[in-house]
């Protein structure tokens, strides 16, 4: 068995989203980009990751990859996942931590972790021991724009769908009208529901403070990115002035940055993603960053791959069921069944292309 690396390669594709899809910061999505590595050994083994946007910076990602990335690793031995992960922060360090080479890294220790899963004939939910079955989602919709109306009805839809949890946007230009979508939201879920809401950094930290004051009658599960994730201070100030759980995580790009949100903004929820904090590498080490604190480690976006990661740690949280459906491409679609996802018992990461669903939206 030869671990030489013979040939990487990378696709990069823009997919049309559907709906009326706006958050606060990034105004309405209208595809997302999905950058996927194909990485084959001497032998024939291979294994396939990927990294996604909300639509800027996948043709810099791939050409990271092509330019800087694979040239230095064809030829070259495949160890383990993390001594790759090491190896190629290392290279691109001076020039790119974090940002794009965070998620150029990702696609890349993806497939890695794909190919080390199926020598061994692992499924990666059981990478630590056997791991759940299930994990727990909650929808997270793109719906700042939506009416009132409308928003109610796409919940409505979700909750007909299996979710149990919902999580809506926030950051509307007057503050009442988000207070009053709280209100209606918590009316038509229940009291008990699990319900989080998100302002996709948009608010001072004094706007975040008023507004997390409002929002406590509502019993809401988490206040997320209620100001610029680079404030950590800012942060601390949030959560100290208020009795919700603020979180955080999607927009920092490695486990430093993490632990700074942890260990200085006092974050309650981390949620890292594999697609920007260096792969599932990365999102291990969060893990276990939070397992320190005593924290649960959740998931945004990438469903599909997050239920399999999740699974396998004991401090698992929730798996964002989000608005950028990549399951739809996959062999496989996710199933939402009374508000849990079933993970992967398949060896490698539980994700695998249809490659023929995909090509119509592959870019030169």
């Amino acid at each position: 068995m030869s671990n030489i690396i013979k040939q990487i390669k990378i696709e990069y594709f823009r997919v049309p989203l559907e709906g009326n899809l706006v958050d606060a910061l990034h105004g309405k999505h209208d595809f997302f980009e999905l950058v996927t590595a194909t990485v084959m050994l001497e032998d024939g083994r291979s294994g396939v990751g990927y990294t996604y946007t909300g639509g800027f910076g996948g043709a810099a990602i791939a050409k990271m990859l092509e330019n800087d990335l694979i040239p230095q690793l064809i030829g070259l031995e495949m160890k383990t996942p993390y001594e790759m992960n090491d190896y190629m922060n290392q290279h691109i360090h001076y020039v790119a931590r974090g940002g794009v080479a965070s998620f150029a890294i990702s696609a890349l220790d993806i497939a890695f972790w794909d190919i080390e899963l199926k020598t061994k004939k692992m499924a990666l939910r059981d990478v630590n021991g056997t791991g759940a079955n299930k994990v727990r989602t909650y929808y997270g919709g793109i719906d700042l724009m939506y009416s009132e109306k409308e928003l109610l009805e796409n919940i409505e839809k979700q909750l007909k769908a299996g979710h149990t949890a919902i999580k809506i946007k926030l950051g509307r230009e007057k503050e009442e009208e988000d207070i009053q979508r709280v209100k209606a939201v918590r009316k038509l879920l229940g009291n008990e529901a699990l319900f989080m809401v998100d302002a996709n950094m948009v608010w001072s930290v004094e706007q975040a403070i008023r507004m997390a004051r409002q929002l406590e009658e509502y019993n809401v599960g988490w206040l997320e990115e209620p100001t610029n994730p680079d404030d950590y201070e800012g942060y601390a100030r949030i959560g100290q002035a208020t009795s919700i759980p603020i979180a955080m995580g999607e927009n920092l790009h490695s486990i430093y940055e993490h632990e700074l949100a942890i260990k200085i903004g006092r974050i309650s929820c981390p949620i890292p993603d594999c697609s920007n904090v260096c792969g599932i590498t990365g999102f291990m080490k969060v893990g276990a960053l939070a397992e320190e604190y005593s924290l649960k480690v959740h998931s945004h976006g990438m469903q599909e791959l997050h239920a399999n990661v999740l699974g396998a740690l004991d401090n698992r949280g929730y798996v964002e069921f989000h608005s950028f459906p990549i399951y739809q491409y996959t062999v496989e679609p996710l199933i939402v069944k009374e508000g849990y996802l079933d993970t992967s018992k398949e060896p490698g990461t539980g994700v695998e292309f249809d490659w023929d669903m995909l090509r119509p939206y592959q870019q030169k």
